[in-house]
Formats: structure tokens, sequence, C-alpha cells
């Protein structure tokens, strides 16, 4: 069975990689390619105004989604898996 899986490019020089400010609140931004050679791209708040927190939030975010990418898990988008 063909999985999603997580396209994260990183560049060290730039702190903010993935981050981008709406309004004074952080937002993510990553890319999730589909298994039918299409991508769709994720942007989600991460509902803060201070950019150290956007960073730690990114960060922690990030890493839980490429731990499931390694383990051969589907990638799910965040909203996924929050309750209604």
């Amino acid at each position: 069975m063909s999985t999603n899986t997580l396209a994260l490019r990183t560049n060290p020089r730039n702190r903010n990689h993935h981050l981008y400010n709406n309004n004074g609140t952080w937002w993510i931004h990553f890319h999730v390619h589909h298994p039918d050679y299409t991508k769709s791209r994720v942007r989600e708040s991460l509902g803060t105004r201070c950019l150290p927190v956007a960073r730690e939030l990114r960060d922690v975010a990030l890493a839980h989604l490429a731990l499931h990418a390694r383990l051969g898990e589907p990638v799910r988008l965040m909203q996924e898996g929050r309750a209604a």
C-alpha cells in the first residue's frame, strides 16, 4: 500500500524555515507528497505571536511527522489528529 510522504528541506542558515508570520501569528508550512505523484501544501497556525515559541512548536511538529514517516506510517496532517 502506498502512503503519503513528507517532504522537508531545511536551510540551516534560515532559523525561520517552514515558518511565516500572518498578521502577527506564526504559521508552519510544508508539503506532503501523495502516491499519485501530486502534493499538498500544509499550512497551520501555531497559535503564538512569539517567534521562539513558534520555532520550538515547529521543531516538535516536524520531528513528530518525520518519525511517523520513517516508521512507514501514513503522514497525517496535524488537523487530522485533533478532535472536532
